[in-house]
Formats: structure tokens, sequence, C-alpha cells
């Protein structure tokens, strides 16, 4: 009796394994499927995810606008023009202080190669000035040797910027609309959907909308970090187009990882040309605690606080993106992961059990 009574809980157990590891396969199923519809539609959805985190940013001065009586059309119109004009006015501050230092910094250049092959062909390392043009000429001939690399390269290259300005325009334009009708989505969505997805869906719709600006707020004051601790760093240092360098940071500081190392990478550079290589590496020694202290301290503080997620799981999320999809993962990561936790906290309010009314007594007459 026993053994037949441990077979039945056997089969039971197997039964129900095999029932849950066919949902999870589903699950599966269905989430590649809707990752491989989400790649085919992502020359789509690339725009109207820049231009929703565009409209986040500059939403409050547009709702600004419009509590004072100006119309929708035109408060959209005049936050769109003004972030243009202030995005190609943030170019021009990095520009023209390098173009009007450009010979400077080429003497510097050439000065830094002067010194670095001099130092060179001392000791330790003893390199003549023969070795050196027999490396340019070896590396000459490679660069000759793959030409059509570069050339496929190049037209790849080209191919991307020219990409990237058609994803700039249509966010532009995306941006524009979401400021000018933005407030009627919700009340159109709940008119669209049926039963109880009328209530729900309009309320995570706005949760959502409220959490991507959260994110959005805390990665600027993390690029203003960023541009104020490394622009006084190399200030202190000495090193030139300090402004250009703080702007160029506090841009960068919106593109995960790549933007850090780039906007690094230029002051480094600078430092190196102008100052020489002592001031360089205390350049990179501040970049580099700078870096630190916004990845693993500020940033992960900041965005935990906002979009009410953890530390840890804002590293692994950006983490996980960044594995899955690079610079574009990194980038959205954070903020996909703060909407899930909304619609899943959003769940777990439903179907938890509604709390008990107090009870009430009545005195006896």
């Amino acid at each position: 009796m026993r053994v037949t009574l441990n077979a039945t809980k056997t089969r039971t157990a197997l039964r129900i394994s095999a029932r849950v590891s066919l949902d999870i396969l589903l699950v599966l199923l269905m989430t590649a499927a809707g990752l491989w519809i989400l790649g085919w539609m992502w020359p789509v959805i690339w725009p109207l995810v820049i231009g929703l985190l565009l409209a986040t940013l500059t939403w409050p001065m547009t709702r600004f606008l419009r509590r004072h009586g100006w119309r929708p059309a035109l408060a959209a119109s005049t936050v769109t023009v003004t972030f243009l004009l202030g995005s190609m006015g943030t170019i021009a501050l990095i520009a023209v202080p390098v173009a009007a230092q450009a010979d400077e910094l080429t003497q510097g250049v050439i000065d830094g190669i002067t010194r670095l092959r001099e130092w060179a062909a001392g000791p330790p390392l003893n390199i003549s000035n023969d070795q050196v043009s027999a490396a340019l000429d070896t590396a000459v001939a490679r660069v000759q040797n793959s030409i059509g690399d570069i050339l496929s390269a190049t037209v790849t290259g080209v191919g991307a910027v020219a990409n990237g300005l058609i994803t700039a325009v249509l966010a532009l334009f995306l941006m524009f609309f979401f400021l000018k009708d933005g407030p009627r989505f919700l009340p159109w969505l709940t008119r669209q959907l049926p039963g109880r997805l009328a209530d729900d869906v309009p309320t995570v719709a706005s949760r959502c909308w409220e959490t991507l600006a959260s994110f959005v707020r805390s990665q600027a004051f993390v690029g203003l970090l960023d541009a104020v601790f490394i622009g006084l760093g190399l200030w202190i240092v000495g090193v030139p187009l300090v402004l250009p360098l703080s702007v160029l940071t506090f841009v960068a500081a919106f593109v995960p990882i790549v933007g850090a190392l780039f906007a690094g990478f230029v002051a480094v550079l600078i430092a190196l040309v102008s100052n020489g290589p002592t001031d360089a590496l205390i350049v990179l020694a501040i970049i580099v605690v700078v870096q630190q202290l916004e990845g693993n301290v500020f940033q992960p503080m900041l965005q935990s606080r906002s979009l009410g997620l953890h530390a840890a799981v804002v590293l692994l999320a950006v983490t996980l993106g960044g594995t899955l999809a690079g610079i574009t993962g990194s980038l959205v990561a954070v903020p996909l992961a703060a909407m899930i936790g909304v619609v899943w906290s959003y769940i777990r309010e439903q179907l938890s059990d509604p709390e008990p009314e107090p009870a009430t007594t009545t005195d006896a007459a």
C-alpha cells in the first residue's frame, strides 16, 4: 500500500513538473518571438524611445507654459525649438573654443610626439630613428594592404551617421507630438479599452511615465556631478578648455559606458598635448576616481531612490542590458527594469486581498 502511494505521489509530482516546464518553455518561446519582433521593428522603436526620453526631459517647461495660458501647439513648438537651439549652442560651446585653440593643440601634439620619440631613443628602450622609420613603413604597408577593409568600414560609418541623423530628426518630431498631445493620450486610451482595462492600463501608463521622468532627472543630476567634479579637477591642474570639456562630460553622461570613456579620453589627450604626461596622468586619476564614484555610488543611490529599485538591481540591469544589446541596452536597461517593477507592483496591488473594514458597533438604545 505504501509503495503504491509513493508511486502515485511520484507520478503526480512528475506530471506537475512537466506542466510547469511546458509553461516555462511557452513563456520563453513567446519572449523570444517578442524580442525578434522588437528587433525587426527597431528602426521605428528606437526613435520612439529617444523621443519619449526627450519629452520627459522637456515636459516640465511645457507644463509650465501650458499652465500660464499657452496653447498646446505653441508651448510644444517653443520648447522644441528651445531644445534644438540649446543643443546647437552646446555643440558650439564645445567646438568654438577647440577651433580657437586648434593651432596650439596641433603644436602640442607635435611637441608631444617629439618628446615621446626622444624619450624612446634613450634608455631603457634605446629605439633609434631607423627603427621608428621601419615601423612607420610597416604600418603604411599594412594600411595599403587593408585599403578595401578601410573603405568598407568608412562606408559603414557613413551609413551609421546617416541613420543617426534620421533617427535624431524623427525623435525630434516625436518629442514635439508627445509634448503637444501627451495629456490627451490617456483619456483617448481609456475610451478605446474595454472593461477593467480602461482603468488598469492608463494607471500603469501614468506610473511608467512618472518613473521614466524620474530616471531622466536622476541621470541629468549624475551628469552634472560628473561635469562639476571633473571640471574642477581640470581647472586645478591647469588644463585648457575646461568649460567645453565639462559640457562634453555632462552630455556624454547620458550615453552609458562609451560616453564616459570618450569624454575621459578627450580630457586626458588635451592634458597630454598641452601640459605634458604628468598632468595627463593626474587628470586620468581624477577621471577614474570620479567615474568610479559615479558608477558605483552616486548613480545607483540616486536611481534606486528615484525609481524604487535597489542599487544592486540597477547595477545588474546595466550589466545585463549592455551584454544583450550593447550601448542601447545599457541606456534603456534601468528605465525598463523600473517600468517592469511598476507593472509588477500594480499587479501585486490588484491581487492582494483588500483590508477588512473596521467593524462598527452601535450602542443599544
